[in-house]
């Protein structure tokens, strides 16, 4: 079996004020989209992170990336990994390793449906039912707001919320504790910042949140501070997670290394699909820290890939169920995965076909695609 062709899907919906965080609303969600196919007639699907201009990411991908691994084995994940990855001098990370996200996580999908089994089969996996996961996001809106999204996610069935905070920390300590009040003391809730403060309001945000007993303070300061949060993890007694800006293992490790965070987050559709997110996972597991994957404002392919590594990792913790409508998410797949509407006593089902267990809507992609 080898590679025939590679195409990239630049797509953008609008999403207006639906997910407002402490940076403020983008209004739009940005992805690209991979199909590949082979010459045996299996095709595969993945999906790479491209906020704001997902039209650059697809003519990298169609222009530079394809025409590298035409040909190749797609069993030969790795050195597809390796090809591409050197295809830049310099440091890791950035475009060209989201744009090779995308890449990395069609070439899984089709080794899972080459031998007709599910992806985080051929990943080795934990042997579990569900996958547990925690509502995202409770928004950085009015408190009305954030008060009917907090009823509705238990409604729902979450047995774990993450809410939005922000700037000033007086307002984000008076809505860490609304939402605790209203949620009630049963349920696990965490807090994500989207690293608006500095330092020492870092500080006080996170004692108040321990307070409520609070189980993470989710990147408080800004992801490139290791010494920062090194500080902050010796003065506060609540993990701090982070890693979703980190895009390899090359890049995660001093982080994990330093025990800087005690939740590591990579997005699967950013740090270089599953090859490298299984790594991050991995280097995390050795050195004793959980992986919660991050989903965010990205589409249904991420999610199923998440929803996979999820299966397989040994030292997972808890999935990001996003809860804000999403056509990118909702839509975009024949049938959805990682869905609120899927959830189960606080689990999300596995998707059980071979490679990601997903059907692409074409018509969809179609339709939102940036032209």
């Amino acid at each position: 079996m080898k590679i025939k062709n590679v195409r990239a899907y630049p797509l953008t919906v609008p999403i207006g004020d639906l997910q407002r965080t402490s940076q403020g609303s983008f209004g739009t969600i940005s992805i690209v989209v991979v199909v590949i196919e082979t010459d045996t007639g299996i095709t595969g699907v993945g999906e790479g992170l491209a906020r704001f201009g997902p039209k650059a990411y697809a003519e990298l991908i169609d222009g530079l990336l394809a025409p590298k691994i035409i040909g190749m084995d797609p069993f030969a994940v790795e050195a597809i990994w390796q090809k591409l990855f050197r295809t830049f001098s310099g440091r890791s990370g950035g475009m060209l390793i989201e744009a090779l996200s995308a890449i990395d996580i069609a070439i899984w999908d089709i080794m899972g449906k080459a031998v007709d089994r599910p992806a985080y089969e051929l990943l080795g996996h934990m042997d579990r039912k569900g996958i547990r996961a925690y509502a995202s996001s409770i928004p950085w809106t009015d408190d009305d707001n954030a008060t009917k999204v907090v009823e509705d996610c238990l409604a729902d069935g979450f047995k774990e919320m993450k809410v939005k905070i922000g700037a000033p920390i007086e307002a984000s300590i008076a809505r860490a504790k609304l939402v605790r009040e209203v949620a009630g003391p049963n349920i696990r809730l965490t807090a994500d910042s989207n690293w608006i403060f500095d330092i020492d309001d870092a500080l006080e945000v996170g004692k108040a949140l321990a307070e409520l007993d609070y189980f993470w303070f989710e990147e408080p300061i800004v992801p490139e501070d290791i010494e920062g949060y090194k500080w902050l993890r010796q003065k506060l007694p609540l993990r701090l997670a982070g890693g979703e800006s980190e895009h390899t293992a090359i890049g995660a490790a001093p982080l994990l290394a330093a025990r800087a965070v005690g939740v590591i987050q990579p997005d699967v559709a950013r740090s270089g699909g599953i090859s490298e997110t299984r790594k991050i996972a991995n280097v995390a597991a050795a050195l004793h820290i959980p992986y919660a994957p991050h989903v965010g404002a990205s589409g249904a392919i991420c999610a199923a890939a998440s929803l996979h590594l999820a299966a397989a990792m040994p030292n997972f913790l808890t999935f990001e169920c996003m809860i804000f409508p999403n056509p990118l998410r909702d839509t975009l797949l024949k049938e959805p995965v990682g869905s609120k509407d899927t959830l189960v006593d606080g689990a999300l089902p596995l998707p059980r076909g071979p490679g990601l267990g997903v059907e692409l809507n074409m018509e969809e992609v179609e339709r939102w695609t940036t032209r």
